[in-house]
């Protein structure tokens, strides 16, 4: 499965994959180099404890590029032709960016729910940052997904960033088939209890329930009866790249809504 098969067989997507290819190609050009793996011997303490990546001094991330990388793709994008009014938006937050109180450090602080930067709007920040963070931070999410041990993390949040999952995947067959939560933000994916909900942590297997989406590739609704929170979730494999991409299913986010559930993780494409 490609993303202009999956874009073609549902053509109203074609607005948010437009603006994503402009989006990814700015952050490309932007980031002109990758985080650095950290010292996982010294992270190892932090990581038994609960503490994302990200939030570890221990691990001691150097985020000075991806810095540098959000200031440069905003500032990009506020001279190009993009819909709404989100040139309007790129410039009201390239001037914030461009104040002397260090705003880019304070912009990525936000991003990871520091409370020391309110940006003018917050959504556009969230999807134009972590779209160069993701891409800052390839290499060292896949050398975590080789160093860590998923049987120490059955957590309902990212171990790379905190944040909570926007989807799930389910992996292999039963009796032994796995779930794997997703990040909308890293893109980091990592194992978690089948029967319990990451949001509520209500693990009645019972007060879980399914929408199936009839010709939508394996993709469905998983539900929880106990705080309506729901997770989009794949039933397959080999075409990640295009199904937990998040915005390709957005139309299962209305789905959603339409029957009364909420999203309890944030989308980078709420802009």
């Amino acid at each position: 499965m490609t993303a202009d098969a999956w874009v073609a067989a549902h053509p109203y997507l074609r607005p948010v994959a437009d603006l994503h290819a402009l989006v990814e190609r700015v952050s490309s050009a932007a980031t002109r180099s990758t985080a650095r793996i950290p010292n996982w011997d010294a992270y190892a303490g932090d990581f038994t404890a609960g503490i994302p990546l990200m939030w570890s001094t221990n691990a001691a991330l150097d985020l000075s590029e991806a810095e540098r990388a959000v200031r440069s793709v905003i500032q990009d994008l506020a001279s190009t032709p993009l819909p709404g009014a989100m040139v309007e938006q790129c410039r009201a937050l390239d001037a914030e960016l461009h104040h002397p109180s260090d705003p880019p450090r304070q912009a990525l602080g936000a991003l990871l729910n520091s409370d020391s930067y309110s940006p003018a709007h917050p959504g556009l920040l969230r999807y134009l940052g972590w779209t160069v963070l993701a891409r800052y931070l390839t290499p060292v999410v896949r050398a975590f997904d080789g160093w860590r041990d998923e049987d120490r993390w059955h957590r309902s949040y990212c171990p790379t960033c905190g944040a909570p999952p926007a989807m799930a995947q389910l992996v292999g067959v039963d009796p032994g088939r796995l779930r794997f939560l997703s990040c909308g933000c890293c893109g980091t994916r990592w194992r978690y209890r089948r029967t319990a909900c990451p949001f509520c942590d209500d693990q009645n297997d019972r007060r879980l329930a399914v929408v199936a989406i009839e010709g939508e590739s394996g993709l469905r609704i998983d539900y929880c009866d106990t705080c309506r929170g729901y997770l989009k979730t794949y039933n397959g494999q080999g075409s990640e790249g295009v199904l937990l991409a998040d915005w390709t299913s957005l139309h299962l986010d209305y789905l959603a809504r339409d029957r009364g559930l909420k999203r309890l993780a944030a989308s980078l494409y709420d802009v």
